[in-house]
């Protein structure tokens, strides 16, 4: 016999990661930094990227996630 489960849900949000060294970089400080407050990370889907820019230059990397993780009632 089969068991029952619930279904599952999950919850999205926004998130901006930055870096002075590349896009999949701010990606991956953003995810980590939401790890440590957030449990059951499940997919981040890159969203969008920018670049700070100072004085004509590149100076940081910046990656726009949206972060999904099992939504706990």
């Amino acid at each position: 016999m089969a068991k029952k489960t619930q279904p599952a849900v999950y919850r999205i949000i926004d998130l901006v990661g930055t870096s002075t060294v590349s896009w999949a970089d701010a990606a991956r400080n953003g995810v980590k930094a939401a790890s440590k407050s957030l449990r059951d990370l499940r997919v981040a889907e890159v969203d969008k990227l920018d670049v700070k820019i100072e004085n004509g230059k590149v100076a940081a990397y910046r990656t726009r996630v949206l972060v999904s993780f099992k939504y706990e009632s």
